[in-house]
């Protein structure tokens, strides 16, 4: 694998600088990640991995060090190109599935397409085809009050993949799901990745899910370090 999607060189973050409650959250910490590649984020709870992913995601900026989205450095950026950016080229799937309410399963998914400029109708056979992809087209017309757990976090799948992003980010989202579910939830997501070429960063606190992607790396004490396969 060599089409680079994601790159974070050198990146620090330090929250409350020069003061006694300074915290160096990240520090220099590199990774990369390539399309089709699936790589597992461990770290300790409080570790600062949500700190990564949304620094990653282009929701946060580093005190230092540079955010590569494919061969693009993205610091120097404008807030307007970096969410942009954001919107077209990545995904991301939280804890909780954070969908709409008010909203149908279906509607959920062709929302985002929407906000790109995507007709209702386009957006709607998309978010249909997206469905299907994760085993719920019969589930197309309910809201998310009407689905259960592991069905919800499959519909923030299809809607973090709605606008074909280049780059997915998972933070836990398989944390909320029982053991089986969550290994239900994951299979579609292992799945869906792998057809569409998409790079994937999934941070987990599960060895058994991190084992069953292409690469771990451990984030600890600010510092990144890549765990190695015992064969």
């Amino acid at each position: 694998m060599n089409d680079q999607v994601l790159k974070l060189e050198n990146v620090s973050r330090v929250y409350a600088p020069g003061t006694p409650r300074e915290v160096k959250v990240l520090d220099a910490a590199s990774l990369s990640v390539d399309a089709g590649e699936m790589v597992a984020l461990m770290a300790p709870s409080g570790a600062g991995k949500s700190t990564l992913l949304h620094i990653a995601g282009l929701l946060d900026r580093p005190d230092a060090g540079e955010v590569w989205l494919g061969w693009v450095a993205m610091n120097g950026r404008t807030e307007r190109q970096r969410t942009a950016a954001r919107r077209s080229e990545i995904g991301f799937v939280y804890q909780f599935h954070h969908l709409l309410p008010e909203f149908t399963a279906a509607e959920n998914v062709a929302l985002p397409q929407m906000a790109e400029g995507q007709s209702r109708d386009a957006a709607m056979t998309r978010a249909e085809a997206l469905l299907a992809e994760v085993g719920l087209s019969h589930r197309r017309d309910h809201r998310p009050s009407q689905l259960s757990g592991g069905e919800q976090q499959r519909v923030a799948l299809a809607r973090a993949l709605a606008n074909r992003p280049s780059l997915l980010l998972a933070d836990e989202p398989t944390g909320n799901l029982d053991p089986e579910t969550a290994d239900q939830v994951f299979e579609v997501m292992l799945r869906v990745v792998r057809e569409s070429d998409t790079a994937a960063l999934i941070a987990t606190h599960n060895p058994e899910l991190a084992a069953r992607m292409d690469r771990t790396i451990r984030l600890d004490q600010g510092r990144i370090a890549e765990t190695p396969r015992l064969v």
